[in-house]
């Protein structure tokens, strides 16, 4: 764990026993704000002016220019005389004091009794210089008018709207209140409405609405170090989260690092200006990053509850034992503010092992045994019901588990050990699991701290209809090893592999560049494949770029080989065979081509769709979750195979056992399900034969566990390792797009993205600032109040309605208190919610993974992860029209992330008619690779056969290969190919790289300087 002063290692995982008192206990109280301006206060409630309960129904509307508009006339109510209104306007703008001579948001309610008592906070009244009243029978008849409304229907179509309203006195106040508020602010745009009740009789108060801003404080929140915390006050509410009606408004507390502790304040209805007075606490660890989540929200009865604001506050700020006051700003439009008090306590407790690579924190687990006495059991007699038993152990794994007394099975949980966790159960009738159960007999609760590690005890469920019943309750400890990996640096196994490749690339190195001495280990410099993606097209260019490397005998040259999309489905294949590298290519060729031309037809047979049928039902049987991405992943494998390939990713570790091909890197992003695009969040994750990771947070684990559960580290559930083509599925999935990725891809240019990128740098440098200034932010301003909408055709636009869902690896792990300050974190950071501890991977508990093509076309991230330390870099483009869009898209990304590229920098000639080698190299940064770009292009082969064989007449159409058009045969969507169309695809990019030999040696040769400047070729300098 880092210390003070002292920066941890980012390579090796630090085992940590804090001091016993590393756990604190902090206290978050909403307090009252006191107001500096006066007011009377309402009677049990306080901060709220009581309005007189005699008002019924009035209404003004403030013409343009000057006057009022007069609504119709009704006959006037005995206590609603010129006096009494008067006298009401001059006390309410007595309570309302030092309302603004412009005017500020005009308001007053009838109220009722206490019961039924309308707050409405600090009211302001407007002087309206005429007023009307609205008969019932003229409301209900403009109610009637908005009946066909869909939303109205929706609502309240099984309220009976009569002229006295008399039907509406069944329903609950709330539900009628916001019914009437809502359709008056349909039939009267402009007005405000208040209503209240008095011995079940309705009174409505409406006024002139006011645009003027209003002061928004809800309440103090404090922070103890056992954090904890007194909910009490909120002003203006309505003044932003409801501009036609009072809000109902109620607080959540949490924090995703105290998991199952969720603490929500009762809800205050119909006001602007709640008073809660409620105190709450959190457990909360030092060592990691404690985020503190303020919801804000409206209560609705019909519809989903609004959240009208959301605040994260960092509560490291707060020191121990001292009281810290701060103030929030909710809107930076508006006046809305949040006032918050926190202090910490300290607190002992047990030591606590925690494991960390400065990143991600792996905290102790303890585990829980639940099973039946079998002394205890009760057996059933003919007719009975079946009893359930269900048990509860909230923040664990597990979370609510249940069985019947008749299969008594053993339960498990599992948690954190330093959680002030409880196990509650209840014991119910299997016909009474509804509304109609009893809430109270069955019910049992026990805290986890009672029981002793190690020791068994029996405890006796409460229960009239089953008496005798008892359980057995056993806590132990976990694992202290983790099954994740938390580390940047490479792992042992790809260590020792590059110790093997390197005697193989050395010997290829000397024969091809004709050295005169041995290379030692430390000598041989480090060359990869990076391969873009393009569907068939990348898979048969790739085949031919890999068979003229290996006719010029420059494969063994090459240490990694990375793609994505199309070009792993070459990968894939080639790895089947643990010696393809050193065989002859013409094997694996002949079976593509055979699969490219046959009819696609076959794989949707009415025997294929049965087969897929049956796969997909044994995988979810395993506990796979089953996806559109895993049936595209089975018609895959039929086209380009046309049987079950019973290959996983882990057997290509055979193909690297003696260091005989190079080391298959395949990539994939992590991107949202729904709420944002994927230029807006993504993450690199990478596959290769040795272990599958997020390069941002340093956490791996072996392919054979990829799919498997877990928790904290652990491993939950071991399911079996999925087939090779489900991963192809995963990385070619083009499926899970949203309409916003779809949208950049039909309309953006290289200049849109460039401006994109340059976009997101000033938002993360302003973040940035901002962070190192305050220790709070706000939530999405898509989260506004009264933007109910606005998310609504978000969610429209970015969700994925064919996502593809794996579990999750990194589920339950913390992110370390400094984990936005290590560089290898920020390295691959590029997303404004990555200081959001809570919106990132670790909580969710599965992925989404997509083609990296959504972001950029390249794998250049596994060729440039730091400890790699990349010489030479052979890129491989196969796009059709843009041989250098995704080569300029990786150099400003990288730039952006402070990663080491070449630039890359074009002539007008060399972006008019690109050749088909291009060197690029950054001789100011010694740490950028050199870099050979090969574009797809057809530049000499039209007229030579090989290089330096001039084509002859007859052999002129073969050398006319379309690489350039949209109505090319490779077009990207394109899976079936003629023959002679593979052998022309498939010969082009054989000549290209054949005929860039000189350009690949000297490349070499300039490679193998930066590790030996003093190493001379035999006869030749380099």
């Amino acid at each position: 764990m880092a210390r003070p002063g002292s920066k941890p290692s980012s390579s090796t995982p630090e085992l940590v026993s804090p001091p016993r008192s590393c756990c604190q206990r902090s206290r978050i109280s909403l307090r009252r704000h006191e107001e500096e301006k006066g007011g009377a206060r309402l009677p049990g409630r306080p901060g709220h002016p009581r309005l007189p309960g005699h008002a019924k129904s009035r209404l003004c509307r403030r013409l343009p220019g000057s006057g009022t508009e007069q609504l119709p006339a009704a006959t006037e109510h005995p206590d609603d005389s010129s006096s009494n209104r008067k006298r009401m306007g001059r006390r309410v703008q007595e309570e309302g004091r030092g309302a603004s001579a412009n005017g500020h948001r005009a308001r007053a309610t009838a109220t009722g009794p206490a019961p039924q008592e309308l707050a409405v906070g600090e009211t302001r009244f407007s002087s309206c210089p005429k007023t009307s009243y609205l008969p019932f029978h003229s409301l209900s008849t403009r109610i009637e008018k908005l009946r066909t409304w869909k939303l109205e229907q929706q609502l309240f179509s099984r309220i009976c709207w009569n002229n006295n309203l008399s039907d509406m006195s069944l329903l609950p106040f709330s539900f009628v209140s916001k019914a009437i508020k809502l359709l008056f602010s349909k039939l009267c745009p402009g007005y405000w409405i208040g209503i209240g009740d008095e011995d079940q009789a309705f009174s409505i108060t409406m006024a002139l609405e006011d645009s003027g801003r209003q002061r928004w404080q809800p309440a103090n929140i404090t922070k103890y170090g056992k954090i904890g915390g007194n909910v009490s006050v909120a002003r203006d509410l309505g003044s932003t989260a409801a501009p036609v009606s009072e809000v109902d408004p109620y607080v959540i507390l949490q924090m995703s690092t105290t998991p199952g502790t969720k603490f929500k304040t009762k809800t205050v209805t119909n006001s602007s200006h709640p008073v809660w007075n409620e105190t709450f606490s959190f457990l909360i660890q030092s060592q990691v990053k404690n985020v503190l989540e303020l919801s804000i929200c409206d209560e609705d009865l019909i519809t989903k509850d609004d959240i009208c604001f959301k605040i994260f506050y960092d509560v490291s700020e707060v020191l121990p034992g001292k009281l810290l006051r701060k103030t929030f700003l909710l809107d930076p439009q508006g006046r809305e503010e949040l006032d918050v008090e926190f202090l910490m306590e300290k607190i002992s407790g047990y030591p606590e092992n925690l494991i960390t690579n400065s990143v991600l924190v792996a905290r102790e687990l303890a585990c829980l045994d639940v099973c039946l006495d079998r002394a205890g059991r009760t057996a059933l007699t003919a007719g009975q019901d079946k009893l359930e038993l269900e048990l509860v152990l909230k923040g664990s794994y597990e979370d609510t588990q249940t069985f019947t007394l008749d299969t008594a099975p053993v339960f498990r949980f599992h948690y954190l050990a330093a959680q002030d966790a409880e196990l509650s159960g209840h014991l119910r009738s299997s016909r009474n699991s509804g509304w109609n159960s009893d809430n109270s007999a069955g019910h049992f609760t026990v805290p986890l701290r009672s029981l002793t590690t190690g020791k068994e005890v029996t405890i006796d469920v409460p229960a009239t209809n089953a008496p005798g019943v008892r359980l057995q309750l056993k806590a132990d400890s976990c694992p202290k090893e983790l099954a994740v990996r938390l580390g940047f640096d490479l792992c042992a196994e790809e260590q020792a592999f590059l110790s093997r490749r390197k005697q193989v690339v050395a010997k290829a190195l000397k024969q091809a560049l004709q050295l005169d001495r041995d290379l030692q280990e430390d000598e041989v410099p480090v060359v990869g494949i990076m391969a873009e993606g393009g569907g068939a097209r990348a898979m048969t260019s790739l085949y031919g770029h890999l068979l003229a490397l290996q006719k010029l005998g420059l494969l063994d040259c090459v240490t990694y080989f990375s793609g994505i999309s199309g070009a792993t489905w070459t990968m894939a294949h080639l790895y089947s065979d643990p010696e393809w590298s050193q065989r002859d290519l013409e094997g694996p060729i002949s079976h593509a081509r055979e699969h490219l031309a046959k009819s696609k037809l076959e794989a949707f047979s009415p025997e294929r769709l049965a087969s897929y049928r049956r796969e997909l039902q044994l995988r979810a049987e395993q506990g796979h979750p089953t996806t559109v991405v895993d049936l595209w992943a089975l018609v895959l494998e039929s086209m380009l195979h046309g049987q079950v390939m019973d290959q996983k990713l882990s057997g290509q570790r055979v193909a690297l056992e003696r260091g005989q091909n190079p080391l298959p890197l395949y990539l994939s992003l992590n991107v949202k399900e729904n709420n944002l695009d994927t230029l807006d969040f993504k993450e690199w994750v990478e596959f290769s034969p040795y272990e599958v990771g997020f390069l941002k947070y340093g956490g791996f684990v072996p392919p054979e566990l990829f799919g498997s559960k877990f928790f904290m580290g652990q491993l939950m559930k071991r399911l079996p390792e999925s087939r090779i083509c489900f991963l192809e599925g995963i990385w070619s999935n083009i499926f899970s797009l949203n309409l916003l990725d779809t949208w950049y891809d039909l309309t953006c240019s290289g200049g849109d993205w460039k401006q994109h990128i340059k976009d997101k740098i000033q938002n993360l440098e302003k973040a940035s600032v901002a962070s190192s200034a305050t220790s709070s932010w706000m939530e999405s301003s898509w989260l506004k109040p009264g933007t109910a909408l606005a998310q609504a055709f978000k969610g429209f636009l970015t969700g994925r309605p064919l996502h593809q869902c794996g579990a999750n690896f990194l589920h339950g792990l913390q992110l370390h208190q400094d984990y936005c300050n290590q560089k290898d974190f920020s390295i691959w950071a590029d997303c404004q919610l990555d200081s959001t501890p809570s919106r990132l991977t670790p909580q969710e508990p599965q992925l989404c993974l997509v083609d990296p093509g959504y972001f950029i076309n390249t794998s250049c991230s596994s060729m440039l992860r730091p400890g790699r330390k990349m010489d030479l870099i052979l890129s491989f483009n196969y796009s059709l029209n843009s041989p250098f869009e995704a080569l300029q898209q990786t150099e400003l990304y990288c730039r952006a992330r402070g990663l080491p590229f070449p630039h890359v920098e074009l002539s007008p000639e060399d972006q008019h008619q690109p050749k088909e080698c291009h060197l690029f190299s950054d001789p100011t940064c010694p740490e950028a690779p050199v870099l050979l770009h090969f574009p797809l292009v057809n530049v000499s082969f039209k007229d030579h056969s090989a290089p330096g064989v001039q084509r002859s007449p007859a052999e002129l159409p073969a050398g006319q290969v379309d690489v350039t058009r949209d109505t090319s045969p490779y077009a990207l969507y394109n899976m079936t190919y003629k023959e002679e169309d593979f052998d022309r695809l498939l010969r082009l990019s054989d000549y290209n790289v054949q005929n860039s030999q000189a350009a690949i040696l000297q490349a070499l040769k300039t490679a193998l300087k930066r590790r030996v400047p003093e190493t001379r070729p035999s006869g030749a300098q380099i």
